[in-house]
């Protein structure tokens, strides 16, 4: 079983080794192996995407006390499969008055950024498309950017409904972006680094999640209001029947949002996993297989909170992002310091903990 945990770098390996007998150049070398690890990312994201719809919406009807999907395939297993296709089918309508362009791209550069930042997440030892020494800082600006993308959906309508959807879901977003950086430093103060191999290394002996507990709280609360779930998920406004930015949206372009959605929650369950819960670290099993029962186990906890507690107003939205989660996590930021200084202090004196 161990000798799974090194699979994807014999792979890549022998793919550099296939291409270099092809008279290839390095840089294209390098190239050709990014490409085809970006495709398995693709392939992954997608493959997450079909099971998580499928997955929540059995795990919604659970707490609903209802069946779910039960009919497609068994058990309903191929729901998600006719969903899909039924979108495929659907008529790409675009309103006469939008911003073709605009309108046009939204859809596209939401999924992006959802897909880039894959790029830095550690599946298991030895399996990272690119362990950047400022990995952390690449999550931060790559999930950032999304806002962009909501934005253009919104203005891009010609909506007055859309555009309000689009501003009111970049606010959320920037406003919650703050604490959850913030939250971040006190890994980061522990680990001196950004490097994402570096932090699970760290976390050999004890996960983070037991010296930053409250670090953890704060980026899981700022990460549901970052992926506009629920009960953050306000900018879409089911109570005025409409859709937040993609009001105008149909067919795959309308999919698309969604599907960013999905990847976006594995992605970010992936960071709390690598930053919080010692990333692929574990006894017995593969690194990678540890890896996807502690994704998963995260995944199903944004998916509890979200059928279990009611929307909240957007005042109170707010009032949470500022008036405590932002002041909590200076907090937290302070004794993680103190706490690094008065360990130090101990270890020079030669007391140790």
């Amino acid at each position: 079983m161990e000798k799974l945990n090194y699979l994807f770098v014999d792979l890549a390996q022998s793919l550099r080794s296939w291409f270099a007998g092809m008279g290839l150049s390095p840089f294209a070398i390098d190239m050709l192996v990014v490409l085809v690890a970006v495709v398995g990312i693709i392939t992954f994201v997608l493959l997450n995407v079909l099971y998580l719809v499928y997955l929540e919406r059995k795990i919604s009807a659970y707490f609903q006390d209802r069946l779910g999907p039960n009919r497609v395939g068994p058990r309903g297993l191929l729901q998600t499969t006719m969903d899909v296709l039924k979108l495929i089918g659907k008529e790409d309508i675009r309103p006469t008055v939008a911003d073709r362009w605009v309108f046009f791209l939204a859809p596209v550069i939401v999924f992006v950024p959802a897909v880039m930042m894959y790029a830095v997440v550690p599946f298991g030892e030895g399996m990272i498309a690119v362990d950047l020494n400022i990995g952390i800082f690449y999550f931060i600006a790559i999930s950032s950017t999304t806002t962009i993308a909501f934005l253009m959906a919104g203005w891009g309508s010609n909506n007055k409904y859309s555009l309000l959807g689009g501003m009111r879901t970049v606010a959320q977003m920037v406003s919650y972006e703050i604490p959850l950086v913030f939250s971040l430093l006190g890994v980061i103060m522990l680990t001196g680094s950004l490097k994402m191999s570096d932090i699970v290394a760290a976390q050999k002996d004890m996960w983070f999640i037991v010296l930053q507990p409250v670090a953890f709280l704060i980026f899981f609360i700022a990460a549901t209001a970052e992926l506009n779930r629920g009960p953050f998920d306000l900018p879409e406004g089911e109570q005025e029947i409409i859709a937040g930015p993609h009001t105008e949206y149909s067919g795959m372009k309308f999919a698309m949002f969604f599907l960013a959605e999905y990847a976006n929650l594995v992605s970010v369950s992936a960071i709390a996993v690598t930053l919080f819960l010692g990333g692929w670290r574990g006894p017995w099993l593969p690194s990678w297989l540890w890896f996807l029962i502690k994704l998963y186990g995260m995944i199903l906890l944004f998916m509890w909170v979200r059928w279990t507690y009611p929307r909240i107003r957007i005042d109170h939205l707010m009032h949470l992002n500022w008036k405590f989660l932002l002041p909590l996590s200076f907090v937290n930021i302070l004794v993680t310091g103190v706490g690094i200084k008065l360990y130090q202090w101990y270890q020079a004196m030669g007391w140790g903990w």
